[in-house]
């Protein structure tokens, strides 16, 4: 069942709508928990939209499972998604750093508002999100400290590769899921794949997750994929941050995901007018590669990637 949950005019004769589909059990009874399966809060991020497809898809071949309630809203910002845009066009806004909004407010923060109220009393809500465009990410979910006791074991349910528990910081708290996580509704942000691109073999792993997460929940009857046990770090120094030392191009040497030694080449920068390599980079510590550079242009201090020590991974 597609409805708005927001709608607003444009200045000319357009109305800005913000939908959901909902999905309902065949033969739905009283207190039904529901899951609620967000994305496109950045119109750049398009990883989730496959997922929204997968799920429903998935879902319809065996509706005769269903015990409770799929809420999906694929698009938070179609005006971004439809311009290809992060934020909201025109209006030079990130939707992100705008929760919870006001229903007496301005038009946007109205917006947000009507979606605060629409998803809050999900039993949990998954916010997928891409990287941005110069990054590739493994599919991992990140929590703040703050809510990890209950976020943590819905996290390790959702067949993602890691969840990064980092501190709380002054811009999470305009965020969509730091405001419904501050209102008691549980929100697992999921990073993945890179940003204007799908990624299919991560949004299944994904559907696999959520159908997992769905079981655990009782929404869900049928038979469920096994979920990988994902690393978790809670520890800001768990991490190392790969910047670029000089300006120009960038050639990875390796696959996204690699486990690496110490001092193994990740990559050089080059110069294509000269012919010269520039830079190598090279892994500071041994550890697994959870973030690469995707986008090869590059300027001194650009993110080339991010490293996750191996004793933190845990692998031989």
């Amino acid at each position: 069942m597609i409805k708005t949950i927001a709608a607003v005019g444009l200045p000319v004769d357009e109305v800005l709508e913000i939908k959901k589909n909902r999905i309902m059990p065949e033969n739905p009874g009283s207190n039904l928990k529901r899951i609620s399966v967000v994305t496109g809060i950045h119109g750049d991020e398009l990883e989730g939209q496959y997922v929204c497809f997968e799920l429903q898809q998935r879902i319809e071949e065996r509706k005769e499972c269903l015990t409770g309630i799929v809420d999906i809203y694929p698009a938070m910002n179609p005006l971004g998604i439809d311009s290809i845009t992060r934020g909201i066009p025109a209006f030079d806004l990130d939707m992100n750093r705008l929760f919870p909004g006001d229903i007496d407010g301005g038009m946007m923060e109205y917006v947000v508002a009507r979606i605060m109220e629409d998803v809050a009393g999900s039993a949990c809500v998954l916010d997928i999100h891409a990287s941005n465009i110069y990054l590739t990410e493994i599919p991992q979910i990140r929590i703040n400290e703050l809510h990890q006791d209950i976020l943590v074991p819905m996290a390790k349910e959702a067949n993602v590769d890691f969840v990064w528990v980092h501190g709380a910081s002054t811009v999470l708290e305009s965020t969509f899921a730091y405001s419904l996580n501050h209102i008691g509704t549980p929100v697992l942000v999921v990073e993945m794949g890179v940003g204007m691109r799908i990624t299919q073999g991560y949004g299944q792993q994904m559907v696999d997750g959520i159908f997992h997460l769905m079981k655990k929940m009782g929404i869900w009857q049928g038979e469920v994929k096994p979920v990988r046990k994902p690393i978790i770090s809670r520890n800001p120094e768990d991490v190392c941050y790969l910047n670029a030392s000089v300006g120009g191009v960038f050639i990875p040497a390796v696959q996204h995901g690699a486990k690496l030694k110490k001092n193994e080449t990740i990559g050089r920068i080059v110069d294509p007018l000269c012919g010269t390599v520039l830079d190598e980079v090279q892994a500071p510590e041994e550890g697994m590669l959870f973030t690469i550079r995707d986008y090869p242009v590059v300027v001194e201090g650009s993110l080339m990637g991010r490293l996750l020590k191996k004793e933190v991974c845990g692998y031989e």
